[in-house]
């Protein structure tokens, strides 16, 4: 029996899907799906102002999820995508659920935990940084865009 193995660009435009369903719901578009032995575990993406809820951010609902999915609350085995590198609440959750890999699109200088420091990411953690960055980048400038224009 054979199965294809995804790569992490595969995985990333799954987070871009997401990102994209948050742009129409005009929320921050990002989107991020876990994935565990070459499967979508969980998919989400920010939920703030539909549910009026600071904490609603796109990997705090995958997180859920995959614990749901898993019926546990360690993610050991498991990848999260993320369009944007997370805020510290996400990294410090992302700490909490031992997650094995974060793919991140695009880096974000201003509220992306990196800029208070690396370290906050469980110590075994891998980071990979800048997959369809391009892409992720684009999208959350284009809502930003739209939100001065509106104003």
């Amino acid at each position: 029996m054979s199965y294809t193995i995804y790569s992490d660009e595969y995985f990333m435009n799954e987070a871009l899907k997401e990102a994209n369903y948050a742009f129409e719901a005009d929320e921050v578009p990002i989107g991020a799906v876990i994935v565990m032995k070459n499967k979508v575990i969980a998919r989400a993406h920010n939920l703030t102002e539909k549910l009026n809820d600071v904490t609603a951010h796109a990997e705090m609902q995958a997180f859920t999820a995959a614990a749901n999915y898993l019926g546990a609350k360690y993610l050991q085995e498991a990848t999260l995508y993320v369009t944007v590198e997370p805020c510290i609440m996400c990294a410090g959750a992302a700490y909490w659920s031992q997650i094995q890999r974060v793919v991140i699109g695009t880096s974000d200088n201003k509220r992306g935990y990196s800029s208070l420091s690396e370290n906050i990411l469980h110590p075994k953690t891998e980071v990979v940084k800048g997959v369809l960055e391009t892409e992720c980048r684009a999208l959350m400038q284009t809502f930003f865009q739209m939100k001065r224009e509106n104003n």
